[in-house]
């Protein structure tokens, strides 16, 4: 079995799994149970699926020779780490460089926002006093948009409690803000380096500290995100071409990546209760 069919069967089994925890199934007594988690599942890697083939499709658009979606399978709340692909050829000019970063955030954008929604009617009321034990999931613009947009007025001394789907959705848009950082080769620093060349480079190492500083005042999920990105460098590797300037489009495209960058950010992602 090819390793990108086995690792994505493989992260659909952690998924699964996951996702039945999140339900509330008891697995190991019933485990049958385990097929509550698959809605889970199949929202969470429809949005990662779908970020990752946005990057493969524009790959293969502009001639850049690119692998099929690894999934990571892996002991996490998700169950996963993501996916990735792998890129054999280097990226010819800056509107490539653009098209290709960007592509992966939007389409993954895109399916986040329905499945939120959908996991939003699924989502109920509890009372703030019988929620003991459990994850508090930070807000961002576009989760509170869509949950004052589509769950009536929550009474004084309750809490919404996500769907496992709701969950899949909100991880989703995560992940977008995640990858639209600046930084590096985030599809933030790809787009970053299209738009600002060589420029780039300086104002990476000025997010990686506004990634420590943030990680001391909100949460450390960012120290360790900086920490990654440090051992992944932090310097973008250079196009074919840098000369070509970007056109009208290109600069449309990477204004509204800052736009869903703005609406996915969330301070402080998760923190547990109990």
């Amino acid at each position: 079995m090819k390793t990108p069919l086995f690792l994505f069967l493989f992260t659909v089994f952690t998924t699964t799994i996951m996702g039945a925890f999140l339900s509330g199934a008891d697995i190991v007594k019933d485990p049958l149970t385990i097929t509550r988690g698959l809605p889970f599942s199949f929202s969470l890697i429809l949005i990662l699926g779908s970020h990752e083939l946005g990057h493969y499709f524009l790959s293969k658009n502009h001639g850049v020779s690119a692998t099929l979606p690894y999934f990571i399978p892996a002991p996490t709340i998700l169950g996963t780490f993501g996916a990735v692909i792998k890129m054999k050829s280097p990226i010819k000019d800056r509107i490539s460089l653009c098209d290709i970063g960007a592509a992966g955030p939007l389409t993954g954008f895109l399916f986040a926002v329905p499945v939120y929604i959908l996991g939003l009617k699924l989502s109920t009321l509890m009372p703030v006093k019988d929620f003991s034990n459990g994850y508090y999931l930070g807000s961002s613009l576009i989760t509170s948009i869509l949950t004052n947009l589509f769950v009536r007025d929550i009474p004084d001394g309750y809490t919404l409690v996500y769907n496992p789907v709701a969950f899949a959705g909100w991880a989703g848009f995560l992940v977008t803000s995640f990858n639209l950082i600046p930084i590096g080769q985030l599809d933030g620093g790809h787009i970053a380096f299209a738009v600002l060349g060589r420029t780039q480079e300086k104002f990476s190492r000025i997010m990686f500290f506004v990634l420590v500083i943030m990680g001391i005042a909100f949460s450390k999920v960012w120290l360790v995100w900086a920490i990654l990105l440090f051992f992944l460098r932090i310097k973008h590797p250079l196009t074919q071409d840098l000369s070509t300037p970007l056109d009208s489009k290109r600069k449309a495209i990477s204004f509204f990546c800052l736009v869903v960058f703005i609406l996915t950010f969330t301070p402080d992602p998760m923190k547990i209760v109990q």
